[in-house]
C-alpha cells in the first residue's frame, strides 16, 4: 500500500513537472517567434538550442547597433555643421565640437548636467527649444548670435538654427553658421546699389529726353516715344524703390511720431481710389474710431500704399478690400485682405523675397519688391509680417502686427 502511495506520488509528480516544463517550453517559444528572425529552421532544434541561438543572436545585433551609434557619433563630432541635445529640462546633455566653438561653450564637459541657458546666453535658441517641444514638430530659425565675451561687431555670428522632436522630451538642434553668407549678402547688396546709383543718372537723362520728344512728335512717332517715356519712368521707380529698400539693410532710421491708424488707413486709400472706382472696388475699415500708435507716418503710408495698390491688382470687378484692426494693451493688429484669386500655397513662402512674382500675379504690373519692402519698413518697426489666404474671401491676407510703442 505504501508503494502504490509512493508510485501515485512519483506520478503525479512527473505529470506535473512535465506540463509546467510544457507551458515553460510554449511560452519560451511565443516569445522566440516575437523576436527571432529564424523562425523557419526551428522544427528540427530543441527549445533549449533555439534560446541559446538567439541570444548569441541578440547579442551580434547589440554590437552591431552600438558600432552603428558609434559611427554616427563620430560624423556627428566632426561634421562642419553643428549640432546639440537638450534634455526634457532643457539641460545640456550632448554637442559636438562644432556647436561647442561656434557657441562658445567652454564651461561644460560630456556628462555634466548644466542648464543651456546657463552655458549659451540666447533666449532665440532657448525659445526655439521651447516651441519645438511644446508643438511638437520641427522648426527653423535664423538670427544674430552675439558671444558672452564678445568686442566688436565683427564677433557677431548669422546663425541658422533646424531644430527636431526626439524621445522623452528631448530637442535635438542642428546649426549653420551662415555669417560668410552673408557678408557676401552684403557685398552683393552694396554692389547693387552701388549699380542702381550709377543708372538713376542716364535714366533722368532719358526721361527728360523722352519728355522733350513726346511734346514735340506727332502720330506714330509721339506713341513710341510716350512708351520711351512709361517704361523709362518704370525704370526709375524700379531704381527708386531699390535704394529705398537697400536703406533699411545698412542703417534703418525711422521718424517716430504719435500716428492715429484709422485716418491714416482712410487716407491713404482715397489716393488709390480713382484707381479702384474703374473697376468699382471698394474699401471697408472695421476697428476703433481712433487708435494711436507710435511710428514712422509717411513710412506707414508706404506699407498701406503698397499692401492696397496689391490688392487692387489682384481683386475682381465688384470685389471688397478689408482692413481689420485689434489691439491689445501692447501689440496692434492689421489685417488687409481682398476677395480675390489669392496666394498659391508654393509662393506664401517666397511672396516677401525681392523681384519674386508669383504666380498669383497676373497683371504686368509691380516690379516684386513692394513686398519686400514692406517687410523691411513693418521689421524696422519692431513688428511681423506674415502672409496667407483669407478663410473666409479666399482672397490674399496680409497680417502685420506692430508694438504700440518701440522698445
Amino acid at each position: 500500500m505504501s508503494l502504490l502511495i509512493l508510485l501515485c506520488g512519483v506520478a503525479i509528480g512527473w505529470l506535473i513537472s512535465y506540463l509546467s516544463q510544457r507551458e515553460i517550453n510554449f511560452q519560451l517559444k511565443d516569445i522566440l517567434d516575437s523576436l527571432s528572425d529564424y523562425q523557419g529552421k526551428r522544427a528540427e532544434l530543441s527549445i533549449a538550442s533555439l534560446v541559446r541561438r538567439e541570444i548569441l543572436y541578440l547579442k551580434e545585433k547589440n554590437k552591431s547597433l552600438l558600432r552603428e551609434s558609434q559611427i554616427w557619433q563620430d560624423l556627428l563630432l566632426k561634421a562642419p555643421v553643428g549640432y546639440l541635445q537638450v534634455d526634457s529640462k532643457n539641460n545640456l546633455i550632448w554637442c559636438n565640437e562644432y556647436a561647442r566653438k561656434t557657441l562658445s561653450i567652454d564651461r561644460w564637459q560630456n556628462g555634466q548636467v548644466r542648464l543651456l541657458l546657463e552655458l549659451v546666453r540666447s533666449s532665440e535658441l532657448d525659445q526655439l527649444i521651447e516651441k519645438t517641444r511644446a508643438l511638437n514638430e520641427s522648426l527653423n530659425l535664423s538670427w544674430v548670435f552675439y558671444p558672452i565675451y564678445y568686442t566688436t561687431n565683427d564677433q557677431k555670428i548669422s546663425l541658422k538654427a533646424t531644430s527636431y522632436v526626439l524621445e522623452n522630451g528631448d530637442v535635438g538642434v542642428f546649426l549653420e553658421n551662415q555669417q560668410t553668407l552673408s557678408k557676401e549678402r552684403k557685398n552683393w547688396e552694396r554692389s547693387m546699389s552701388d549699380l542702381m546709383h550709377e543708372l538713376r543718372t542716364p535714366l533722368t537723362s532719358i526721361s527728360l529726353l523722352s519728355e522733350n520728344l513726346f511734346e514735340r512728335l506727332q502720330g506714330q512717332d509721339k506713341k513710341w516715344s510716350g512708351l520711351i517715356l512709361s517704361q523709362t519712368s518704370r525704370l526709375m521707380t524700379l531704381v527708386g524703390t531699390w535704394l529705398d529698400l537697400s536703406q533699411f539693410y545698412e542703417a534703418p532710421s525711422l521718424n517716430y511720431q504719435e500716428v492715429e491708424l484709422h485716418d491714416l488707413l482712410e487716407s491713404t486709400w482715397q489716393q488709390l481710389e480713382p484707381r479702384a472706382s474703374k473697376s468699382r472696388i471698394t474699401f471697408s475699415y472695421t476697428g476703433p474710431e481712433q487708435i494711436y500708435i507710435k511710428a514712422d507716418k509717411d513710412r506707414l503710408i508706404q506699407v498701406f500704399t503698397n499692401l492696397f495698390d496689391n490688392a487692387i491688382n489682384h481683386s475682381t470687378p465688384d470685389g471688397k478690400i478689408d482692413a481689420l484692426i485689434n489691439s491689445s494693451a501692447t501689440t496692434i493688429e492689421i489685417d488687409v485682405f481682398d476677395q480675390g484669386d489669392g496666394f498659391s500655397q508654393e509662393d506664401i513662402p517666397y511672396v516677401f523675397e525681392r523681384f519674386y512674382r508669383g504666380s498669383h500675379n497676373k497683371s504686368d504690373q509691380g516690379n516684386g519688391l513692394g513686398l519686400s519692402i514692406v517687410e523691411k519698413i513693418v521689421h524696422a518697426h519692431q513688428g511681423t509680417i506674415s502672409a496667407q489666404n483669407h478663410p473666409t474671401t479666399g482672397g490674399a491676407l496680409l497680417k502685420i502686427t506692430l508694438p504700440r510703442e518701440p522698445i
